[in-house]
């Protein structure tokens, strides 16, 4: 149902691995699209999420990172090797605007062995595209970009009864310092099936836009997701009270973290108390700064169980 897109970043996969028996429980399918050429993070949450008996999902034309040009070292270093005896996953081939379809047909045929995701990212050719796909009985499920295909695109894939997968990307990319107190982050994980969909995802809280790094942090902005009473979901942005120069980010994080703790120890709170929250509160209470990266994947962790919670639920 819900299928969480990560890039295998280091912090991604971490993520990956420490909640590998979460992702399995709640039934989430996260769609892997490689991006570093150093195969032992990427192998180590793979095995996770291998010995839980996880469904995922890995592309294997990236779109960015090392792999973007040739994508040929994922099959030796990981599709022919650890995941040679594993069947609950599926291989994914990015359809976009500069997509032939010739190609999508090889890639097809050379794998007809295999589980086959098709993630549509701008192709402009529906019909086309459709008629090829319908023509193989290896294709497991079409993921779209919400972005990047409208309804009337989605339509051409409604046949065969294959399941249709929307992703929305609910995190409005900001400047630390620009983000508002609060703002909508999304409603799909409520409304996918009155898109005609069976199931949803998301980039969690890191966002669609790809960069290898970020720039020197003016300000420092923790992200926390919640559900309204509604179950509407929001976002809560905490952003340090320095905001004018790269100075000291230590200090910084923990100007953020206090307005987060505060805000998740207010009576009538409701922002959950997850096992990722409980490490944001004992960072604030040891006064500790344990680097941006592990501070964003805490704040995908918190997500993840968010979301676990309100499935399991249903």
């Amino acid at each position: 149902m819900y299928h969480p897109y990560l890039r295998g970043k280091q912090n991604e996969l971490i993520l990956l691995r420490e909640n590998a028996k979460l992702i399995t429980k709640s039934a989430m399918v996260p769609i892997i699209e490689p991006v570093k050429k150093n195969f032992a993070p990427l192998n180590k949450a793979i095995e996770s999420l291998k010995k839980e008996n996880t469904e995922f999902i890995l592309v294997i034309n990236p779109k960015y990172g090392d792999f973007k040009s040739n994508s040929l070292p994922i099959f030796d270093n990981t599709i022919n090797t650890i995941l040679r005896e594993y069947d609950k996953y599926s291989i994914a081939y990015i359809v976009d605007a500069e997509s032939n379809l010739l190609e999508v047909k090889d890639f097809i045929d050379d794998n007809l062995d295999k589980s086959i995701v098709i993630i549509h990212n701008g192709y402009p050719k529906a019909k086309e595209l459709a008629e090829l796909t319908e023509s193989f009985s290896n294709i497991n499920k079409h993921i779209f970009m919400d972005a990047q295909s409208g309804k009337l695109y989605q339509k051409q894939f409604k046949k065969n009864g294959i399941p249709r997968i929307l992703i929305r990307d609910g995190f409005k990319k900001n400047k630390n310092r620009d983000y508002p107190h609060k703002e909508h982050f999304s409603d799909l994980h409520i409304t996918y099936d009155d898109e005609g969909m069976e199931g949803f995802g998301d980039f969690l809280i890191v966002g669609d836009d790809y960069s290898e790094s970020g720039g020197p942090a003016y300000a420092i902005a923790l992200h926390l997701t919640y559900l309204e009473e509604d179950e509407d979901m929001y976002i809560r942005h905490f952003v340090s009270d320095r905001v004018d120069t790269p100075t000291d980010p230590a200090g910084k994080f923990l100007e953020a973290l206090e307005k987060l703790v505060k805000a998740v120890e207010e009576e009538n709170s409701l922002i959950l108390k997850t096992e990722a929250y409980q490490q944001f509160k004992n960072f604030f209470e040891e006064a500790h700064f344990p680097g941006l990266g592990y501070a964003k994947k805490l704040s995908m962790q918190h997500h993840l169980e968010l979301i676990s919670k309100y499935l399991l639920e249903q």
